[in-house]
């Protein structure tokens, strides 16, 4: 099942058809535990519609994003090669390693760009990529009830410099982009899930990579727990689990680049890219 927030309504898919709720604030939607469960039975009070597959809004109320970093050993190579010359690599080798993840706060829902939309790269910044993430999406109660597409837009030369400019390598105007809508499987994500990526420009493919969700260090449970460690959500979380396709080195975006990630089941958020003006 999955679940879109539209101009006219909440559109739920599911493999029989497409039905919309409409008058429902996405807030109190989503924010229910046993989700999957309580969206079937509404079902029976609602008529099928017919969708064209437009119309597609981030899938996002008020809610905040948060994000884990270094949950994946590529990242942690990346991390440690960007940040060597600053002396810092040492840190997220450690951290790694570590029981406590890295977690930091990623945007505001005001901030976030959804499907087809743009996101931003720095002026400031000479070396921006994008990071595909598995993105979880956490009930008030921390319970895992869907998951989506992240785009954890990073200015890795700002980051790289000093740990201590990571909220402005990451947190800025269409740093983030969600969706395209939102994935409520009856059963945690399978664990093989592929995430794939493919970044286009001048309709040229300059980067293509997939990698199976296995290969992350850290579960989805722990990583909410300590999340939810003294802070709540009264509306529910989304949370991107971290990244292990990372374009080379040598590699940074430019404007009007199209970027495609796909997730098994959640579908493919595509955002073209664009300096903030």
């Amino acid at each position: 099942m999955r679940l879109y927030k539209t101009s006219e309504g909440i559109l739920i898919e599911t493999d029989s058809g497409h039905y919309l709720k409409e008058n429902t604030p996405w807030n109190d939607f989503v924010n229910r535990d046993n989700l999957h469960q309580l969206v079937l039975d509404e079902l029976e009070d609602l008529e099928k519609v017919i969708w064209d597959g437009k119309d597609i809004l981030a899938p996002i109320g008020t809610q905040e994003i948060w994000a884990a970093g270094v949950t994946y050993m590529r990242s942690r190579e990346a991390r440690m090669e960007e940040s060597k010359e600053s002396g810092a690599a040492v840190f997220y080798s450690k951290v790694y390693e570590a029981e406590r993840p890295e977690l930091f706060f990623k945007s505001t829902h005001f901030r976030v760009a959804g499907p087809e939309q743009a996101v931003h790269i720095r002026k400031d910044s000479q070396w921006n990529v994008p990071e595909p993430e598995l993105t979880l999406y956490a009930t008030s109660s921390g319970q895992i009830v869907g998951y989506t597409i992240g785009n954890d837009m990073s200015s890795r030369d700002i980051e790289g410099e000093n740990p201590l400019y990571l909220p402005q390598a990451k947190c800025y105007d269409r740093s983030a982009a969600i969706g395209p809508g939102l994935y409520v499987p009856a059963l945690p994500i399978d664990s093989d899930t592929i995430i794939s990526m493919k970044i286009h420009r001048d309709n040229q493919e300059v980067f293509s990579g997939q990698i199976s969700i296995n290969q992350m260090k850290r579960g989805h449970g722990e990583l909410i727990e300590f999340l939810f460690r003294e802070m709540h959500f009264p509306v529910g979380v989304y949370l991107m689990t971290g990244t292990c396709l990372v374009p080379e080195d040598g590699f940074t975006l430019q404007e009007e680049d199209s970027i495609s990630i796909t997730i098994d089941q959640i579908g493919t958020l595509t955002n073209h890219v664009k300096m903030k003006q």
